[in-house]
């Protein structure tokens, strides 16, 4: 198996991430953030800040940086100091820079900031009245004509068994390793900025916008990235403001957020409410499905959360379905993609459900998703291209010791024993993606692309897919990512990397073999005028044959460059793509104490092909545990001040080694063909997806109590 490329240069501290970047004359920037949840800036006295020591510059709404505000793939891009609306605490209004980072976080503290203060808006709960709906997630309602139901509420009514209830989950933060940071450079009227992101070339069109510059301009450049998962697919408040206040300056500027300032000044996953309601038969087969959402968002309304769309709209066969989405703005951080968003909260919701309904039947969990199998999402007539989630379910019963499993859980000592099981669904998905291959004289050929690889392994599976598709042993394969220079690589999000530069490196690498071969045999060369093959690095005609770089210095070059690109297509015409699995997960719950402690856990997982089985088990397991954090751990507490009560690691409860056991991971291994070429389906969001159920779930399972939030605390299993 191929070895990670860039663990030992992690493991040894000689990666180098976005703040680790220093150049000479570097000065250094530090935020100033809000102090009120809704309102508008009336005065900032900067006096003392400016005749601090060391202080070169303060900008605020006042005396700003001038931006514009930029629009991608993902919308449009928020940025600061352009006006003097307040909406949240903690929101970014001044930047001060100075010749150290002590001077400018000492210099910040002394900038004092008068407001019109507002009323604000800070209650999930209070805001669910004037909730409002989404243009972009309409209300869809299917209904079996042919069965005679002109209504969910008929189809409900003629249902035997019917469950309704309504969970909610928490507000959490992505809490990334690497904080957000930017270092800006200005030479020649060129910017080169180091920064973490997930798709360089994005962020170079963003900065570019926002500094009224060409973006042949701008140079991102992110060759490591400590975590992402959705918050840095947009460009951050501090690459903005340091490329701007660097160019104003005549400096390189670097700016990095505190642990506390990542809380607010930058996106996190929204609060969800969601009501569910489940009619079956009395076998356990599902007439209608009802799945009704709300979640926060901040008052730009800038992120809906899509649960209800995100799951009940495509995960079980029904004849009757009907779902709805409403959002509640608040004056609260801003909302943002984070791993799985709306199948991780939204699968806590259905997949809890779908098991009070097995214990409502008197049925085993597993046998009731089996008897509600889709082959295809609700209403559409496309089939999934590949599903094998029996399989998982199988593999996975047997593995786990599934059919040794109570209704009523057992006792061992102290500690009530549960299992619970979920579903695990990740759209499979691919964005646009360009590859270029240059194959060099000496025998070696450069993968490259500007996507990012924020510790998923990308960078590891370009080189395996460019030695197959080159047909070139692995160590002859140089792969390159993380720099805005380099051809468009899509965003790493979504789950879509492999699946999208992998594609594009395959055609690549024909093109490159087209090109060999035209060169080899052109006017003056080697095998002019012949029919000429390629394989494994050489290029063969007339019984004979040479390699590349033999080739390339017969015709006096260095190198010979090409480039592939793929995009969604056809195929989304023909099928529905999905990765599946199928989340096993054991608890005990200490009958005096009411801890809750993970014992066991297991996933098997239909990704497609799987290009690096120790990749793919990593990202698994990570997202396994983060489950887990979602279930027991992981709550953004808002104050009615609209202050983060806990917007810090001191406080904003992770897992830490003794809270998780060995995560176990297994693959049914069907290469899918019909989504792309190369045969894999997302992995790295599926993992999270359904395990907070399954610990919920499980929970039940042991004791008998049905917690229908998430995080679950020990006051949640207290009893009288």
């Amino acid at each position: 198996m191929t070895a990670r490329l860039d663990g030992p240069l992690k493991v040894t501290g000689q990666a180098k991430y976005g703040a680790d970047n220093n150049v000479p004359g570097m000065v250094y920037g530090y935020l100033v953030l809000s102090t009120i949840a809704h309102g508008e800036i009336e005065s900032m006295d900067v006096t003392a800040a400016k005749s601090a020591p060391g202080v070169l510059g303060v900008y605020t709404p006042f005396d700003t940086l001038e931006l514009t505000t930029p629009s991608s793939m993902l919308g449009e891009t928020w940025v600061p100091l352009q006006d003097r609306e307040v909406t949240y605490y903690g929101q970014p209004i001044g930047f001060v820079v100075a010749k150290t980072f002590e001077q400018a976080r000492d210099a910040a503290a002394l900038v004092r900031t008068s407001y019109q203060v507002r009323p604000a808006k800070t209650s999930f709960e209070e805001g669910l009245a004037e909730a409002e709906t989404t243009p972009d997630r309409e209300d869809l309602e299917i209904l079996d004509e042919d069965s005679g139901v002109t209504s969910i509420a008929e189809a409900f009514g003629s249902s035997p068994v019917v469950v309704e209830h309504t969970y909610s989950t928490a507000t959490q933060n992505h809490a990334a390793m690497e904080p957000h940071s930017a270092v800006a450079v200005w030479e020649g009227g060129e910017l080169t900025l180091h920064t973490p992101n997930q798709g360089s070339h994005m962020v170079a069109a963003d900065v570019a916008t926002a500094l009224g510059v060409d973006v042949a301009q701008v140079h991102v450049v992110n060759p490591y990235v400590g975590g992402a998962f959705g918050g840095k697919g947009k460009t951050s408040t501090p690459a903005f403001l340091a490329a701007a206040a660097s160019r104003a300056l005549g400096r390189p500027v670097k700016a990095t957020l505190t642990r506390e300032q990542v809380f607010t000044a930058t996106a996190g996953r929204a609060a969800t409410r969601q009501a569910v309601a489940l009619g079956a038969d009395r076998d356990g087969r599902l007439i209608a499905v009802r799945h009704d959402s709300w979640c926060t968002t901040d008052a730009a309304r800038s992120f809906v959360e899509p649960t209800s769309h995100g799951t009940s709209l495509e995960w079980y066969a029904t004849p009757n379905l009907a779902v709805s989405q409403r959002i509640v703005p608040l004056n609260v951080p801003p909302t943002t993609f984070m791993r799985a968003p709306g199948e991780a909260p939204g699968s806590f919701a259905l997949e809890s459900a779908i098991d009070e309904l097995a214990v409502e039947l008197g049925m085993d969990p597993i046998e009731l998703r089996r008897r509600n199998n889709s082959t295809a999402p609700p209403g559409k007539d496309l089939q999934w291209s590949s599903k094998h989630l029996d399989e998982c379910f199988t593999l996975g019963a047997q593995r786990f010791g599934w059919a040794n499993r109570s209704p009523q859980g057992r006792t061992e000592g102290d500690w009530q024993v549960g299992m619970g099981v979920a579903v695990a669904m990740f759209p499979a998905l691919r964005f646009p993606a360009t590859v270029g291959i240059e194959l060099r004289v000496d025998g070696t050929a450069v993968v490259s692309t500007s996507g990012a690889d924020p510790g998923t392994g990308l960078l590891t599976v370009m080189r395996q897919i460019g030695a197959e598709s080159l047909d070139l042993p692995e160590e002859r394969i140089r792969p390159q990512l993380g720099d805005s220079a380099l051809p468009p690589g899509g965003l790493s999000g979504g789950s879509t990397a492999t699946a999208s530069v992998g594609t594009a490196i395959q055609l690549a690498a024909t093109a490159a073999v087209d090109e060999l071969t035209a060169l080899a045999s052109r006017p003056g060369a080697p095998f002019e005028g012949e029919d000429v093959t390629y394989a494994h690095g050489e290029l063969f005609a007339r019984g004979e044959s040479i390699t590349v770089g033999e080739l390339l210095r017969a015709l006096g070059e260095e190198s010979v460059s090409v480039s592939g690109s793929s995009a969604p297509g056809e195929e989304l015409t023909k099928h529905s793509f999905s990765s599946f699995g199928a989340q096993f997960v054991e608890v005990a719950v200490h009958r005096l104490t009411r801890e809750v402690r993970v014992s066991r856990m297991l996933g098997v997982f239909d990704c497609g092909r799987i290009i690096n089985e120790q990749l793919a088990t990593s990202q698994l397991q990570g997202g396994m545990i983060w489950g887990v954090s979602a279930a027991l751990h992981e709550a953004v507490e808002v104050e009615g001040s609209g202050r983060l009560a806990n917007g810090d690691f001191a406080s904003y409860l992770l897992p830490v080694n003794a809270d998780i056991p060995e995560v176990d991971v297994e693959f049914v291994k069907y290469p899918d063909t019909l989504h792309n070429s190369v045969g894999a389906k997302g992995l790295g969001e599926i993992g999270t997806v359904g395990v907070a159920a399954a610990v919920a779930n499980a929970v039940h399972n042991a004791t008998g109590i049905r917690v229908r939030h998430i995080p679950i605390t020990i006051e949640d299993l207290l009893v009288d």
